[in-house]
């Protein structure tokens, strides 16, 4: 334990004699308000304003484009042939700040094959009373498998609708992709797909 002579040196401009009383104090000048024009200089900034066109649209019948980064509704996406490019990592409930994602993943089988590899999401939940819309989540997938939409109109009646189902977080089937679970592309492994090899079903695998 270190004695008075030890502090003394560590701090040789304090006294042990020193209490609140008798603490040094420095006066700092004070030069009283701005001048007329100076202080005019920054109600410039608002009253410019006031001479700029105002951007007001007939909401809901009118809507405004977004921007080309807005981050609006989340989108579970798919690969070329339809099997789902969610994994089940986890990573996105991970990295999400506000704790609104539920991942809960499974194994593929031979007569279940959701996406390529070996696991899938079988439960995806967004929680949009939670999500501020961040992006961290997007950041954190690693099969690019979750991105955002420009969609914005998320309000509705009750809380429970504002929980996103994995169906709902699904993008749509489009031209040459089919709803799995179906077999991966013939001589292709998960590899391929995440480089983009796979670019539409096989017709081996048509469902009829």
């Amino acid at each position: 334990m270190a004695d008075n002579n030890d502090f003394n040196a560590v701090e040789p401009h304090l006294s042990k004699d020193m209490d609140i009383t008798n603490v040094p104090v420095e006066k700092i000048g004070h030069t009283g308000p701005k001048g007329f024009f100076t202080q005019l200089q920054g109600f410039w900034v608002t009253f410019a304003t006031m001479f700029k066109k105002v951007n007001t649209v007939q909401y809901p019948e009118v809507k405004e484009p977004t921007a080309e980064r807005f981050h609006g509704r989340h989108q579970l996406n798919r690969h070329e042939d339809g099997l789902e490019k969610c994994i089940g990592c986890e990573l996105c409930a991970w990295a999400c700040p506000a704790d609104a994602i539920y991942v809960e993943g499974a194994d593929n089988t031979p007569d279940n094959q959701m996406s390529p590899g070996e696991r899938y999401g079988k439960v995806y939940q967004i929680n949009y009373l939670r999500c501020v819309f961040c992006g961290l989540c997007i950041e954190a997938c690693p099969t690019r498998a979750l991105t955002m939409t420009n969609e914005y109109e998320l309000a509705d009646s009750t809380r429970g609708k504002l929980i996103f189902e994995k169906d709902d977080l699904l993008g749509p089937l489009r031209a040459g992709m089919l709803a799995p679970p179906h077999p991966m592309y013939p001589d292709m492994t998960d590899t391929n797909y995440y480089n983009g090899d796979v670019k539409s079903s096989h017709p081996s695998q048509e469902q009829k």
